[in-house]
């Protein structure tokens, strides 16, 4: 039987008080914490890089679950691999040699990530597939924490469970961009795996009783 992973955005925690939210995180029974790194060139904002996720990783046993916006990231797989990434997810959209960047990422000792945004074809996995360990499907356009969730994206997210299924592989879909209470179940359903929280789980603390009804949502 399915489980639901929450992997909590930390774009809606306190940046200024991260270690202590990582910690009660890990008391609150969560396993994965989703970094969301943005350069201000892929995406409009910026947040952070290796050495605040190295300093970090000191202190927390969560699953890093990492999510680059940037442009090239085949330029920083090695530094996000000595920070202590778990995963690292990079944009279709952001590398030119695709194959390549998703096979250093398994060279570096990571699992493996790709990204789509909405308006991006499943099609461009056709090939890759096989290399994944896990697939995000971005239902809001990325750079920005808050917004709604993209309609089109429900059939996106069956259509790739339909995709992994006839190819037999074990591939995990990860769902971010307007996650809510509201439509976990749905999401959960339609066959995600993975559902990234931020505002809609940080605003609500205590993250334990939070956590827990994301897991009655989908039950």
């Amino acid at each position: 039987m399915r489980e639901l992973i929450l992997s909590p955005s930390l774009l809606s925690a306190d940046f200024g008080n991260l270690r202590a939210e990582l910690a009660t995180l890990e008391e609150a029974g969560l396993k994965w914490v989703h970094w969301d790194v943005m350069d201000g060139l892929f995406v409009p904002n910026i947040t952070f890089g290796p050495p605040v996720i190295k300093a970090l990783r000191k202190t927390s046993r969560l699953f890093f679950d990492v999510h680059l916006m940037i442009e090239r990231p085949e330029r920083y797989i090695q530094e996000f691999a000595e920070a202590g990434a778990d995963l690292l997810c990079v944009h279709a959209e952001s590398t030119l040699h695709l194959e390549r960047t998703l096979s250093a990422i398994r060279d570096n000792g990571m699992q493996v990530g790709l990204s789509l945004n909405p308006g991006t074809p499943l099609n461009i996995l056709e090939y890759v597939l096989p290399q994944l360990d896990m697939v995000l499907i971005m239902s809001v356009n990325p750079g920005f924490g808050g917004q709604s969730f993209i309609p089109f994206c429900r059939e996106k997210i069956c259509d790739l469970k339909n995709m992994i299924q006839k190819k037999n592989l074990s591939t995990l879909i990860q769902v971010d961009g307007g996650v809510t209470l509201d439509n976990a179940r749905e999401l959960f359903e339609l066959g995600a795996d993975i559902l990234v929280s931020g505002s809609a789980f940080f605003g609500f603390p205590p993250y334990n009783k939070r956590h827990q009804a994301f897991l009655e949502a989908v039950a």
